[in-house]
Parts: structure tokens; sequence; C-alpha cells
């Protein structure tokens, strides 16, 4: 079995209570979602005092069941339920505004459990519970948020609902064929024990042993609610396994040449080769596009070829006028991939055309790329190749970033490690934690930004030679910056202040937002204006001349009186 593959059992009732304010649920795609959103399975509570509780449960779990699987598959899981949670949280919240007490509102647990890939991930509000079964013991995965104030007398210190924010306990676990998980609502664990659990499972099928351990709380004085969950992994997918797509299985086609055509695109002329790859300017049913097919000594490269069909699958998921986009293939037969054309210049040649570039020109340009880049970065992707080589100006200043063969996309990571690259390949503008073995971030994106602002502006590079010869950590904060302003540039002081920052080696000390290190490009920073000493004159021009004046009028009056004197 090379896929993730569950059996799941559930059972629940009210129990001694005349009502049932538990929910539950379970989703298991079958479809391309299971690799990429994985399994999911949740169980909330609804407290007693409320009669209304049960809706916060059955909202909180059904959001977990269908408003997951809507959000980016890009996402990681803790991002993609932690929004989904915090959402329904603030909705439940709003509905309790018009309860007086809290108590008597929406307001309920949850317990959640994504299985993804190789790896489970726990999400807990509450008292519900998420446990795996080791032997006969029930070991806890989440902890209580239970507040004690007496033997007698305790209460929920987190809930869905009950405030305008809540904070969501989040564990991530590695799973292993014949893993046994348990969810529980607080009537059922605290009546039951490992044993009890390890002895249901000898019922045939998984539903008649949720139902045991259920009957079994019941029977040793539960008075709550019952709500059990059982899911035991059957299959998961190979250790290192990358993400398989449908595309990234079909042949690598022959070199196309001028006039041929491949699945209903006409290719016009080569753009441009490299050793992996060949990009072609292509005629389709729309127009213009890029076509991209990948070397022939690379055909026998299975990495490669899923890495290779990702670049188009992550076009697909990116909305902006800044990031190129995919064009469809229709009835594709062959292992190509195909963007947008954009028709201009690569940032590259526009450099070499204007050696001296207005500020405001260098501003626009680093502006748009940020705004591509933050595109990417909303979806948990990291570009990790931003060059200009990779930059496309057409006529009307339109900037867009293009080749998106090197990102990284943390959800695409978390399903299948090792899928997608984490290191890129033009040592110039890679930031210094790739090179010194560290993890990236979108904060090495903001680097390479920065050496590209860098260079247009000076037409050199900021660490020149040194940053390719980095090899740890101490190598990186052996970095010296060289300053961008001098005689033959415009570039002031605040400007490169902004620069320094943006490009310091330690990623811990960049800007937390691209959107600061754009505004700083066009206006003195705080920390700048705070570390330099402005002179009156530019302070105060006014109380600085009026100074001078008076000054002017006291010398003035000193020399008449030296000159009347007898």
């Amino acid at each position: 079995m090379d896929t993730l593959a569950v059996s799941v059992g559930q059972y629940s009732s009210a129990g001694c209570k005349p009502e049932n304010q538990d929910f539950h649920g379970v989703t298991i795609p079958d479809d391309g979602r299971l690799a990429l959103k994985g399994v999911v399975l949740a169980v909330a509570d609804g407290i007693s005092s409320s009669r209304v509780s049960r809706d916060a449960a059955e909202i909180s779990v059904r959001a977990m069941m269908t408003e997951y699987y809507d959000t980016p598959e890009v996402w990681t899981v803790r991002t993609a339920a932690e929004t989904v949670l915090k959402a329904t949280n603030a909705w439940l919240h709003g509905q309790n505004a018009s309860v007086g007490d809290v108590n008597l509102g929406r307001v309920c647990t949850l317990s959640a459990l994504v299985l993804k890939g190789r790896q489970g991930h726990v999400l807990h509000v509450g008292d519900s519970r998420v446990s795996q079964l080791t032997g006969a013991s029930l070991e806890p995965l989440t902890e209580d948020h239970r507040v004690v104030l007496s033997a007698q007398e305790t209460y929920l210190g987190r809930a869905m609902g009950a405030e305008a924010g809540v904070a969501i306990d989040y564990r991530q676990i590695r799973l292993a064929v014949g893993d046994v998980f348990v969810l529980t609502t607080d009537g059922v664990h605290e009546h039951v024990t490992g044993r009890v659990v390890a002895e249901a499972l000898r019922l045939p099928g998984l539903d008649a042993a949720a139902e045991a351990v259920a009957h079994a709380a019941l029977e040793n004085g539960s008075d709550d609610n019952l709500t059990v969950q059982i899911v035991r992994v059957e299959g998961l997918p190979p250790e290192g396994e990358a993400l398989e797509t449908e595309m990234a299985r079909l042949p690598v086609p022959p070199l196309p040449k001028a006039g041929a055509v491949l699945d209903g695109f006409s290719i016009l002329r080569p753009l441009h080769s490299t050793a992996r790859s060949h990009v072609f300017l292509a005629e389709g049913p729309t127009g213009k596009v890029a076509l991209k097919v990948p070397s022939l000594e690379m055909a026998q490269d299975a990495a490669y070829l899923r890495r290779f069909a990702l670049e188009e699958w992550i076009a697909r998921r990116v909305r902006s006028s800044h990031v190129v986009g995919a064009v469809p293939a229709i009835g594709r037969t062959a292992l190509y991939v195909v963007t947008q054309w954009v028709e201009g210049v690569t940032l590259r040649q526009w450099m070499v055309d204007h050696p001296q570039p207005s500020l405001d020109a260098v501003r626009g340009i680093v502006a748009q790329i940020a705004s591509g880049l933050r595109a990417l970065h909303r979806r948990e992707m990291i570009h990790q190749d931003l060059r200009p080589e990779n930059v496309m100006i057409d006529a009307d200043g339109t900037v867009t970033i293009i080749d998106l063969g090197s990102c990284y996309v943390a959800g695409v990571e978390e399903a299948a490690p090792g899928t997608l690259p984490h290191m890129p390949g033009t040592y110039q503008y890679t930031a210094p934690e790739y090179l010194s073995g560290d993890a990236g971030s979108v904060r090495s994106d903001q680097f390479a930004l920065g050496v590209v602002a860098y260079e247009m502006l000076t037409g050199r590079l900021p660490y020149g030679a040194e940053a390719g010869r980095i090899a740890s950590r101490r190598d990186a904060m052996r970095l010296t910056y060289r300053p961008a302003r001098a005689a033959d540039n415009a570039v002031p002081d605040w400007m490169d202040a902004a620069l320094k920052r943006a490009l310091s080696p330690d990623p811990i000390l960049r800007y937390p937002a691209l959107s600061e290190f754009v505004a700083e490009l066009s206006r003195p920073g705080t920390a700048y204006r705070a570390d330099r000493h402005v002179p009156l004159a530019e302070r105060n021009p006014l109380r600085f001349w009026k100074g001078v004046a008076g000054l002017l009028a006291a010398l003035c009056m000193v020399l008449i009186s030296l000159l009347i004197q007898p």
C-alpha cells in the first residue's frame, strides 16, 4: 500500500442525559485532497449549562469537515486548521454577544486529528481529548483546559466561542502503520482506561469497538454524553516518497523545433536553454505562451520530473498580476509546463539599458516584485530563486516574477518531504542561511530582493564574491556590507540604511514584513532617524535661521559699540 489508508469507527449517544450535546465527524477524501489535505476527525462537546451549545459543537466540527478542505492546498495543516477554527470561534463569539452570560451561549470544546502523509496533527481547545493507544495504555496527546477551583468545582479555561480570540493547542506526531488513536468527550475518557479500549478492539469492526467503549463508560458511572472515535492507520505512503502527479508520469517529449506542434501549441522559437530544461515561445488557443520541457538528460530523474510538474501546479494556485500564471493544456500527451507569455525584457536587460536609473524607477520595480512575493508568501510559498533573470518588465512597466521551479511550498513539503528543493541555485542572490545549512524563510526572499535593489542602484553586489564562500553561520556573520551610497550615485543615507537591514546576514535582523522594506526605500525609517543626529537646520529651519539672525544682530551691536568708543 503506497497511500495513506485508515479504518474508522465512531459512536455517540446522550448517555444518561435527555439530550446529546456532543457532535463528531470524519472526512476521508477519495481524490487528490487525501495527499494534500489528509484525513480529518473531530469531536466537540457542548457545555451543559447552555441549551444551544450543541449548535456550537456541530458548527465547529462541520467547519473542520468542510471549510478546512476549502483552504489552499499549499497551506500547512496548522495554518489551514487554525484559520478555520479562529474564524469559527469569532462567529460563535459574535452570536454570544446578545447573551448576558456566555455560559448560556454557543460554547463548546473541540479536539481534531488530521492525518496527512506520514504525520498526525492534533488541534485542541477545551477538555475533549485525542489519545493514542499504546498496548493497554491510553496516552493523552492533549491537555485538558480545565481550571480546578476545588474538589467539587471546576470550569473550562478555554473553549470555542467563549472569547473573541482563542488559543489553539497544536501538536505534530509521526505515524506508523498500526497506530490507534481515540478521540473522546469527557463523559468517556474520565470513566475508561486503555485496557477497556484494547479489549474493545478485539470486537469485529471499529464501530462496535467505539460503542463498547462508550457503554463501558456508562457502566462505570458516567452521567454525561458519550462520544468515541477510533482510527487505526492501515497504510502510509513510502518513506521519502515525493508527491506524485499524473502529469509527472507523462513521457518527456523530444526536443521540439520551430514549426512543430505539441498538443495544439505551435512552437515559434526557442527562448533559452539550460542543462535541465528548454523554454520556447509557442502559440496556443488563447495566444502566445511560454512552453517549457525537461531536457532529455533529465528524463530518467524521477524526482526532478515530479518537481518539474509541480511548477505549473504552483502557478495555478497563485493569483497575482506580478507572478506568472499557468495556461491550461487540453489533451496533454507529454510532460511540459505552459505559462503565460510576458512580452518584454528581463530585469537583467533593463539594468543594462538603464545603468543609472532614477530612485523612483527602482522603488517602483521593487514594490511590484514585493507584491508578487507577498502573493507567494500568503500561500506559504518561498520563491527561492529571485534574480534579475527571473523578473520580466513589459512595455507598460508591469513587473512579473517568472520561473517557479525552485519554489518551496510548505503544504506540499509537509505532505511529502523531499519533493521540493530547499536550496536555490544562484549564489549571488542566495540568502546566507541557505549556504550555512539553515532553513530558509520568507525573509530569505527579502534578502534576494535587497540584492536586486542594491544592484539596480549601484551596478554591483553588496557582498561581492564573499557571499559564495559561506559554509557556516560564522562565515555568514563575517560578511561585510559595502555601502550603496557612493560618489557615482544618488542613493541617500537613509535608503542605504534600508538596504543594509534587508541584506543583514542574520534573517532575524531583517524587516519583519516586505511592506516595511518597501516603505523605508521611500522615506527615512524610524530606526534610521533614532540612530542619526539631525542638525537643527534640518530639524527646524525657521528656528535655525532665527538663531543665526539673532547671533548676527548681537555681533553687529558689539562691533558698533567698539566703533563708537572714544
